[in-house]
């Protein structure tokens, strides 16, 4: 018998079954229209969910074009990192070199130090934001005066928006030698003047300061927002049964805000492995002296492309920052969604 079927006019075969091209997997009509129904669904569904969200989506367009200009149109040049890279042959014309790059920079002396800067003086910069910007968002739920409530917040945030270059010379005129106002209140006191900028043994708690200074404002107006979302309700059920404002702080304030701070550190995980190149440049003023303690992979990048001008092998260290940073942010989200899935950032 023939393998294809003979449509005739009322044969009911013929009415229920469509064949596919090749005339061997006979499909029912019923179920084809059924996946059409589904698909016509679907679609419409995501219509009316783009024209209901079209304005938020519109807000978020520039900020998403921004990703993708800067974010992951780059991303076509870790190739680099594997190449070396030399101007008078190009991009394509450069000798490729697999892991030679990236074998240079793990075997020489600065690897190890630029890593444990980076990871160490960032998790204490972290942990100590986290706890003093929690701290100062907790402080001003407590106050009742909204007029002092906006001049602490416009006091508090005023300076993340300094740029680092203005609080490196600040910060020079407090440390300086000679005529530094820090010297300067030691000699009152009897004490010697100290050499700051070539003693690396200080500079660790002197970031984790101006890091505190400069972040703690912009973060805890971010954990105040979220003290401000919850329900008043809480606390007057609490002074019913006669709680005292501690006791609301600790069981109420800070729960209720844990999944907002899991949020953030969370991302900010993801960047222990990025330095803030303004700070760790501007800051120790780039002296060698201070390398022990101030140097890092963002500064290391810096010098080797201006001293040395080896694209490759600062390529190989940015993808190494990158490759790490997400193995520690899915490892951390992983973690938090073993524990609690509903304070996992996905």
């Amino acid at each position: 018998m023939d393998d294809k079927v003979v449509h005739q006019k009322g044969n009911p075969i013929s009415e229920s079954i469509s064949l596919s091209k090749e005339g061997l997997y006979p499909i029912p009509i019923s179920k084809k229209s059924s996946i059409s129904k589904k698909l016509i669904t679907s679609i419409s569904k995501k219509i009316r969910d783009f024209k209901k969200n079209s304005a938020l989506f519109f807000m978020a367009l520039p900020a998403i074009i921004l990703v993708f200009i800067f974010s992951y149109i780059p991303m076509f040049g870790i190739i680099v990192a594997f190449k070396d890279f030399r101007y008078d042959k190009g991009f394509w014309g450069s000798a490729w070199i697999g892991f030679e790059n990236f074998k240079f920079f793990f075997t020489s002396l600065y690897a190890w130090r630029i890593t444990r800067n980076t990871v160490c003086l960032n998790a204490l910069f972290f942990s100590l934001g986290l706890v003093a910007s929690v701290a100062v968002a907790l402080m001003l739920h407590e106050i009742t005066k909204r007029w002092f409530v906006k001049f602490c917040q416009t006091a508090y945030f005023f300076p993340y928006f300094l740029s680092w270059v203005v609080v490196g010379f600040t910060l020079f005129a407090f440390l300086n030698m000679r005529l530094g106002i820090l010297n300067d209140f030691l000699k009152i006191i009897g004490l010697g003047p100290v050499q700051w900028y070539l003693k690396p043994e200080y500079w660790p708690a002197i970031l984790a300061l101006i890091y505190l200074w400069k972040t703690v404002g912009y973060f805890s107006v971010i954990y105040y927002a979220g003290l401000m979302g919850i329900d008043p309700a809480y606390y007057e059920a609490a002074a019913i049964d006669g709680a005292t404002r501690w006791q609301m702080i600790t069981k109420i304030s800070i729960p209720l805000i844990t999944p907002l701070m899991v949020i953030i550190m969370l991302l900010q995980i993801g960047r222990i492995f990025y330095a803030d190149f303004g700070m760790f440049y501007q800051l120790p003023r780039n002296i060698g002296m201070l390398y022990p303690t101030t140097d890092v992979i963002d500064t290391y990048v810096y010098r080797s492309l201006r001293v040395v001008g080896d694209i490759g092998m600062s390529a190989a260290a940015g993808l190494y920052q990158a490759v790490v940073g997400l193995i520690l942010i899915g490892t951390a989200n992983y973690l938090v969604r073993r524990i609690n899935p509903e304070n996992a950032l996905f």
